[in-house]
């Protein structure tokens, strides 16, 4: 694939606003349109670790011509949804959650961080779970609750990640995901749902699953149960197939769902180059009646080999054959019909009412009396975080993107900018496609890496797979096929 230019778009713009999806049983759901929303998302962490720096005030939404360069080379992907893994409530995040929005684009972000007391721990939980800590998760939630394309909140990532944490945790962060639903129903104007991103370890994902979903005492209005569920997966490798990557267990292992289940990360990398061959399968028949997506792992490459663009300390960008890859993929497919559908009639499937015969692990914990909130935390939850960090999206007096970007071959290309889309507008696979010309679909070939995918991203969603890097910006897919 080689781009040579792409729609260029000037002027100052309020972006326009994404619509705030709902979740409706086990769906998310657009209610201007009574759509379903399947998530066509890539995980976003620019820098990794480094990419989070609070001393410096930095995050992945901190520097708008980064968010620039890398909304385009997503919008022209096709992608509809950004995983952010670690953000700062104490920097502006407002131009760059604007220009995500006016890309047509939804945010999931994490509200812990890699370093120590901002998040909860998979071991001795209890010494992590304290005021402090939850008055920065509820900063993120102030931060970014009132931009609209805000999808979700994470309120834990692999925490659990075997039998021993298995054992402690489930209490503590069901718990966090009770305290976290509970502040955003006191200070934000809209429902925002809150779930946790688990790791697939299937000796007990289905445990953390029934942990996470059921309902205490059968309450449908019980705080501390998940309105989401999403999973970190590599099960899927090279041309693999539906039962031999075992999705069929998954489909089968999270059928008649009451919340929405999706992938919070995919795309093993090996063999590598990648190829992406799940992405039919995650959109298809097979899956969509009880997936609603999922986030391709990940956006930046670093020596792991799992990006999808190269950055460069400069800013400038390069595109690698497994964004080509991924593009010819999302290609194939009718999302106009995929993101069409209506929800079946008897889409709403009742919560089961926790009990331990949910847990059929031995070391799995079955007992479902949660802590209460720690000394202080009450008080923050009913009043709010002080001084509380605001978002608003703002005007963007420029669309165009300022770095040198290439492609897999190293040729130039050229007027890359963003597309402003309509309101209510969300991206898809062709979306920006306006200006510029397709010529040949010539890829180069990606550093062969046996590294297996994301071991443990830790309680904070921290992913060390990530090389530093700068800003990018927009660019326009000539001649993806038509939608």
């Amino acid at each position: 694939m080689l781009i040579h230019s792409a729609l260029l778009a000037l002027g100052a713009t309020l972006a326009a606003a994404v619509q705030p999806l709902e979740v409706q049983g086990q769906y998310f759901v657009n209610p201007k349109t009574g759509n379903r929303f399947q998530i066509v998302g890539v995980a976003y962490q620019p820098g990794g670790s480094a990419g989070y720096d609070k001393a410096a005030g930095r995050d992945p939404l901190s520097d708008p011509d980064i968010c620039l360069r890398d909304a385009a080379l997503l919008q022209i992907l096709g992608v509809n949804t950004i995983r952010v893994y670690n953000v700062n409530p104490d920097v502006n995040h407002d131009e760059c959650a604007s220009i995500f929005n006016a890309a047509g684009m939804y945010m999931i972000l994490d509200v812990n961080s890699p370093l120590v007391g901002e998040s909860l721990t998979s071991y001795n939980p209890w010494e992590s779970y304290y005021a402090a800590y939850l008055n920065r998760t509820f900063a993120v939630v102030e931060a970014f609750k009132d931009y609209p394309n805000t999808l979700a909140f994470f309120s834990g990532n692999e925490v659990i990640n075997d039998e021993k944490s298995g054992a402690d945790v489930p209490p503590y962060m069901r718990a966090v995901t009770r305290d976290i639903k509970n502040y955003v129903k006191n200070h934000a104007s809209r429902p925002i749902p809150v779930g946790y991103s688990a790791a697939d370890v299937r000796d007990i994902l289905f445990d953390t699953f029934n942990y996470f979903e059921c309902s205490l005492e059968g309450d449908d209005d019980d705080m501390s149960k998940g309105d989401i569920f999403a999973l970190n997966s590599y099960s899927w490798c090279g041309d693999s197939s539906f039962k031999k990557a075992s999705y069929d267990q998954l489909v089968s292992g999270f059928k008649g769902s009451s919340v929405p289940i999706f992938f919070s990360e995919y795309g093993c990398n090996t063999p590598s180059p990648r190829i992406f061959t799940e992405v039919g399968t995650i959109y298809g028949d097979q899956m969509t009646g009880v997936f609603s997506g999922g986030v391709v792992y990940e956006y930046t490459q670093e020596k792991n080999n799992y990006g999808l663009v190269s950055m460069e300390d400069d800013g400038s960008a390069q595109l690698r054959s497994d964004y080509v890859s991924l593009e010819k993929q999302y290609s194939k497919l009718d999302f106009a019909s995929i993101q069409g559908q209506k929800p079946p009639s008897d889409s709403t499937n009742k919560a089961p009412v926790c009990s331990s015969k949910l847990i059929t692990t031995d070391n799995f914990n079955n007992n479902f009396t949660l802590p209460v909130p720690p000394p202080g935390a009450q008080k923050i939850i009913d009043e709010g975080v002080k001084p509380a960090p605001k978002g608003k999206l703002v005007e963007i007096s420029n669309w165009k993107v300022k770095f040198t970007v290439k492609n897999p071959d190293g040729s130039v290309i050229t007027n890359l900018a963003v597309k402003p889309l309509e309101d209510d507008a969300i991206n898809s696979p062709g979306t920006n496609t306006e200006a510029g010309t397709q010529t040949s679909a010539e890829e180069t070939t990606g550093t062969d890496s046996s590294a297996s995918p994301s071991d443990t991203n830790a309680a904070a969603g921290l992913d060390a797979r990530v090389l530093p890097a700068v800003a990018m910006g927009a660019l326009a897919l000539a001649a993806a096929a038509a939608f």
